[in-house]
C-alpha cells in the first residue's frame, strides 16, 4: 500500500455506502489524529485504538436515518504530488460547511484552527 491515508478515506467511504456501523483499519499516529478530528467535528460517533502490535483503529460511523453524516471525503496531497498552503491560502470546504485538514508544525489540525494560529502546512484532505 503506497498511500495509507487514502486507504483510510476509501474504507470510510465504502463503509458509509454499505451503511456499516463500524470500520476497522491499521493504526498509525496520523490516522489516529484524523479520527480524533472527525470525532471532534461530529462526523463519526467514536473511535478506539485496539489490540497490541499490530494495532487497529475501529471507528463507529454516524448516520441520519439511511443517510451518512459524511457526504464526501477527498484526498488532496498525495505521495506523488504534495500540496502545501500558507495560512492565507487555506481553502474553505463547501463554503464553510466542510472541514479541511492540515499537517502543520504543531500537528494535524483543521483549516479554521490553522487560520486562527496563522499556520500553513500540507493540505491532507477535505471532509464534508
Amino acid at each position: 500500500m503506497n498511500d495509507p491515508i487514502s486507504d483510510m478515506l476509501t474504507r470510510i467511504r465504502n463503509a458509509n455506502q454499505a451503511l456499516l456501523p463500524a470500520v476497522e483499519m491499521p493504526h498509525s499516529k496520523m490516522k489516529e489524529s484524523i479520527a480524533a478530528i472527525l470525532k471532534r467535528e461530529g462526523y463519526i460517533s467514536d473511535f478506539a485504538v485496539e489490540g497490541k502490535l499490530p494495532r487497529t483503529i475501529k471507528m463507529k460511523l454516524k448516520y441520519q436515518g439511511k443517510k451518512s453524516v459524511i457526504e464526501g471525503l477527498k484526498r488532496v496531497s498525495t505521495p506523488g504530488l504534495r500540496r502545501y498552503v500558507g495560512s492565507t491560502e487555506i481553502p474553505r470546504v463547501r463554503g464553510g460547511l466542510g472541514v479541511s485538514m492540515l499537517s502543520t508544525s504543531e500537528g494535524l489540525m483543521t483549516g479554521t484552527q490553522a487560520r486562527k494560529k496563522n499556520l500553513g502546512g500540507e493540505l491532507i484532505c477535505y471532509v464534508w
